[in-house]
């Protein structure tokens, strides 16, 4: 499968989740979306594997992913939303020490993969705090301790999930023995080609963190965005105020 037709059918999938009310139907399109992109991941692994001769289009390479605007509260939560999904899809991130944007690298249809889940995910991460703060149950903790904490739990959540779907999908794949052979190997080639291209490429000095000594911490926000981030599905982007979809440039 293309990367274009992997998009259209995440995209289909994540109008699929919107128009359900049933907690388990969404989750289940979440996971096929995941299932999806891992794949056509799988797949463009070892048609490269097997090419005599490689283009420019088919190594990995470096996006910048803007986040959002230098001064605005909570960019940390988005970044690790980010961060957790690139991690389920083969790429690998660094991050700007304002978290204003990210360092995306890997092959071009896994990054591509990444923003589409992102964009779904984002915005249903800011509407699920704005109507936990709404129902007053995080007082007396102040509000932004509370949206932050909040936040973390739910990108932590969402991104243990769509790595749980991304291993059943390689698991699956390295055991169809209909595939052509090789491609565990393949998968194995692919993670030492990234790995090598971002040693070579970043200048990432220190580890990121999402959070900070002075953000405080909430274990019942904490709890509430866990509950989120497990009934989270993936809905069409939508702009809201303070939650963007990034822009590659």
């Amino acid at each position: 499968m293309s990367n274009d037709k992997m998009l259209a059918r995440i995209a289909a999938l994540l109008r699929q989740a919107e128009g359900t009310d049933n907690v388990h139907e969404a989750e289940a399109f979440m996971t096929a979306a995941q299932r999806l992109a891992t794949a056509t991941s799988i797949d463009l692994a070892v048609a490269r594997a097997h090419s005599a001769q490689r283009t420019a289009a088919q190594a990995p390479l470096q996006r910048t992913i803007t986040i959002g605007d230098p001064g605005t509260r909570g960019l940390r939560t988005y970044v690790q939303l980010f961060v957790v999904i690139a991690m389920a899809n083969d790429v690998k991130c660094d991050v700007a020490s304002n978290s204003t944007y990210v360092y995306a690298y890997g092959f071009g249809e896994d990054i591509d993969a990444s923003h589409a889940l992102y964009a779904g995910l984002l915005v249903q991460m800011v509407r699920a705090s704005d109507s936990y703060i709404a129902t007053g149950a995080h007082r007396p903790t102040p509000t932004i301790t509370a949206r932050l904490n909040f936040q973390l739990a739910f990108g932590a959540r969402v991104g243990q999930r769509l790595a749980e779907a991304r291993d059943e999908a390689r698991r699956a794949a390295t055991q169809d023995t209909t595939r052509a052979p090789g491609t565990a190997l393949a998968l194995r080639n692919k993670d030492l080609e990234l790995t090598s291209f971002y040693r070579q490429s970043s200048a990432a000095r220190g580890t990121w963190r999402a959070t900070s000594a002075s953000a405080g911490y909430s274990s019942a926000a904490r709890r509430a965005g866990d509950r989120a981030g497990r009934r989270a599905r993936l809905g069409p982007s939508q702009e809201i105020s303070g939650a963007r979809a990034p822009l590659e440039r």
